[in-house]
């Protein structure tokens, strides 16, 4: 019969135990190392995400942290080497006094006499007052004080020093310490200053050290203010330029890298306004010649006989070209001389939608929030118009919705119309771009509506987006900062 090894004995098994036992082992060393390893990580993740955000608080708190923790290890130094050392040496003195005290009464005649020569001694050689009372039980110990330096100082003194049983108080009256030693057939009671018994004049020391403490810190927050607020007028300038607004009463202050920033903020904002201004100028003149032109034209169909049969192909291509004419100028110009005002936007969406309903369009508006916002009226009502326009070449059904957050408007407009592909939601904002399918959102015409739409919400630091409608065709979002 033939006899077979244990499997946990053959060499082979052996040794892939231990190879495994080796590489769990160092699978359990990696995931510990790597979990130190993340620790610091994950704890300035966590401290990271509980930081204040603004530039103003967090350079409050890196002024403010350093100074509290120097504070905070300044008092532990006095408190534990200062403070502590200079108590226990008074309260050294203190008992040394009081244990030459008793040796004198333990020495000589427990009587009269020398209870008076000792009170005579105690009070005009030691500073002392010292009673001696009836034999009696010591009072129970009474409640720690919150700082108990004093007494351990001095109860560690007194068993040192003295070896009785004793009682001391150091809180029932504010000035003196009282001290209760129980002798063999009386009860001494010592009364002590308290000045003598700890260093009482600390507290000085602290209140100099807070009180300088909140006026470093009142001055560092007045000028750290004053450092922050050029910063932040730079914000909002270029937050008001970006929305379309008119930045006034703008110029550079505070430390030499911020006015660096504001200068360069002008110098861009010039550059622009300058671009603006030139091509607006040019669009003014291609804008009068194409119009001297187009006048001539309008003036030889005039002449001609309306009989003529090419005369109304002649008209429709005059009409046509003129109004592909304000199209592209008006795409071009973008509205942006005009000025940004308060405009109310819930009026703006009822003129929308009486217009619509005149058309003959199922047409209604809502809005929720404060109507108010600061747009550029005509532009922002240019673009809501090519929105609605283009929702009625391809629906009957409109739903124009309007809502007002803390930090955007957002403006929907909803049609029951075919919709956009969504592979072709984003190529039909290119100007001139047309789509060939089922909805074309500028049949007829020069494929600039969604383009003029989205520049002019651009110019006013917002966009638009299309997706899918409620109801059932394509809804145009218009999100814009306020």
């Amino acid at each position: 019969m033939e006899h077979r090894q244990p499997a946990h004995l053959v060499p082979g098994a052996l040794a892939r135990k231990h190879l495994a036992r080796i590489a769990e082992a160092g699978r359990s060393a990696w995931t510990r190392t790597r979990e130190l390893a993340a620790g610091p990580g994950h704890l300035l993740s966590v401290l990271g995400d509980r930081m204040p955000k603004g530039l103003y608080a967090r350079s409050l708190l890196i002024i403010i942290t350093p100074m509290v923790i120097l504070q905070a290890i300044v008092t532990y130094m006095f408190m534990e080497k200062y403070w502590q050392g200079v108590t226990e040496r008074l309260s050294a003195a203190t008992t040394k006094d009081i244990a030459g005290l008793v040796e004198l009464y333990e020495q000589l005649p427990h009587d009269k006499a020398t209870r008076e020569m000792l009170q005579n001694i105690a009070q005009k050689q030691l500073a002392l007052g010292i009673e001696f009372r009836p034999p009696e039980d010591l009072p129970p110990r009474g409640a720690r004080p919150f700082f108990d330096i004093l007494d351990q100082a001095l109860s560690d003194e007194i068993r040192a020093r003295i070896g009785l049983p004793f009682w001391i108080d150091t809180v029932g009256r504010s000035n003196l310490v009282e001290i209760r030693i129980k002798l063999d057939d009386t009860v001494l009671r010592v009364f002590a200053l308290r000045s003598q018994t700890f260093a009482s004049n600390s507290y000085i020391y602290l209140l100099w050290m807070l009180g300088s403490s909140l006026i470093l810190m009142t001055v560092a927050i007045l000028f750290l203010r004053n450092q922050i607020r050029p910063i932040q007028q730079l914000a909002v300038a270029a937050q008001d330029f970006g929305k379309g607004r008119d930045v006034q009463n703008f110029r550079p202050r505070g430390a030499r890298e911020v006015r660096q920033a504001a200068n360069a903020f002008i110098e861009m904002r010039r550059r622009v306004e300058r671009s603006f201004e030139q091509r607006t100028a040019m669009l003014n003149g291609v804008s009068h010649d194409m119009r001297t032109i187009l006048t001539r034209f309008k003036l030889s169909l005039a002449l001609l006989d309306e009989s003529n049969p090419e005369f109304e192909d002649l008209q429709k291509d005059v009409d046509e070209m003129s109004r592909m004419l304000e199209a592209y100028l008006a795409f071009a110009r973008g509205d942006a001389a005009e000025q940004a005002a308060p405009t109310d936007i819930e009026m703006l969406l009822e003129q929308l939608r009486s217009d619509s309903v005149r058309q003959g369009h199922d047409t209604k508006a809502s809005f929720q929030g404060n109507p108010i916002v600061v747009v550029r009226p005509d532009a922002f009502k240019r673009c809501l118009t090519n929105l609605v326009s283009n929702a009625q070449r391809f629906g009957r059904a409109i739903m124009i919705a309007g809502q007002r957050e803390s930090r955007y408007l957002i403006v929907t407009v909803d049609d029951d119309g075919p919709g956009i592909p969504e592979d072709s939601r984003e190529d039909v904002f290119k100007p001139f771009f047309r789509l060939d399918e089922a909805r074309n959102q500028d049949y007829g015409g020069t494929g600039l509506g969604l383009a003029i739409a989205r520049d002019i919400a651009r110019f006013h630091g917002g966009d638009i987006t299309l997706g899918k409608s409620p109801l059932g065709g394509l809804r145009a979002t218009v999100r814009i900062p306020v």
